[in-house]
């Protein structure tokens, strides 16, 4: 039995749906209503990091787990690893992040997963890591100024990025959870290619047939526009992790997406095409006739993650 949780996040739902036919699947929500569109025989189970009973009910006759985690800095993991131990789970593929093998690296969503990282090491359990860097997803959040007025707004817009397109990071997890050989391994998991938000920009424009325009934030803006959606300390550390894009350190491009899986990772250009609709109908004021800007300087989103 494979437990996925994170089942109704972005790569959780992904790995449900690619999990092949006869593989016994259990996943789990808080609101196991909520996790639609499984395959039948997908077993959907309440449970809650929070509440420790539940996780036994969970991992009951679970043999291998798929962990993720959304809790900046609090005790879900070892409250999961904990429990999978007590339960005879024999091995977890955790989700974690790229940056934790950044040694200039110390900020708050960084330092929370090597620690969590730590805890599956030192488990007694068979586990393995992925390491992706930040999805091509976290576009999304453009969509409103996209739509409306065919704008892209970004901190540092030239910096490069080697972002990962999720659906290769679940396709890497399937073959980790249901594949032999990955015990004691971490991936790291990037796209085809470094691009900064300016070309993602232009990339995207061409998608929608339409020339956006990207305007260039700076700190403070970029300050204020995350305080609406994630806690002080959150905040701090993406623009913290923003100047590190800015300086390069994610610039490096790999290609464990094409050895795990066999085919070649996907490019911002195709995952742009794949989602084009959810940047909608544009407005007529957002149309060809507005040409691109250059921004003053800069590189890619403070949004990006770790």
């Amino acid at each position: 039995m494979i437990l996925v949780t994170g089942a109704t996040g972005t790569v959780g739902r992904e790995v449900v749906g690619l999990l092949p036919a006869g593989v016994g699947v259990r996943v789990m929500a808080r609101d196991p209503a909520g996790v639609v569109g499984v395959a039948a025989g997908v077993e959907r189970v309440a449970g809650d990091y929070g509440d420790p009973g539940s996780l036994a009910r969970v991992l009951r006759g679970v043999r291998t787990a798929f962990l993720v985690t959304a809790g900046v800095g609090g005790g879900d993991d070892a409250v999961f690893v904990a429990a999978a131990r007590a339960a005879g789970v024999r091995r977890v593929v955790k989700l974690s992040a790229a940056a934790v093998l950044d040694g200039g690296a110390g900020d708050l969503i960084t330092r929370w997963q090597r620690e969590s990282e730590e805890l599956l090491r030192v488990s007694g359990m068979e586990w393995t890591l992925l390491r992706p860097r930040a999805f091509m997803s976290n576009c999304l959040s453009w969509a409103g100024s996209v739509r409306g007025e065919g704008v892209v707004r970004a901190l540092y817009g030239e910096a490069a990025h080697a972002c990962v397109d999720p659906a290769d990071v679940a396709r890497a997890a399937v073959r980790v959870l249901t594949e032999e050989g990955h015990a004691g391994r971490a991936y790291t998991l990037t796209g085809p290619q470094a691009l900064s938000a300016v070309e993602q920009t232009r990339q995207l424009g061409a998608v929608l047939g339409v020339a956006l325009r990207f305007e260039e934030l700076g700190p403070g803006q970029a300050r204020a526009a995350l305080a609406g959606r994630y806690p002080p300390a959150v905040v701090e550390a993406l623009l913290d992790s923003a100047l590190r894009l800015k300086a390069g350190a994610k610039a490096g491009v790999q290609d464990t997406v094409s050895r795990l899986t066999g085919r070649p990772a996907r490019t911002f250009r195709q995952w742009a095409a794949a989602h084009a609709a959810s940047f909608g109908a544009l407005t007529a004021a957002a149309g060809p006739q507005a040409g691109p800007r250059a921004p003053g300087a800069g590189a890619a989103g403070a949004d990006a993650g770790p």
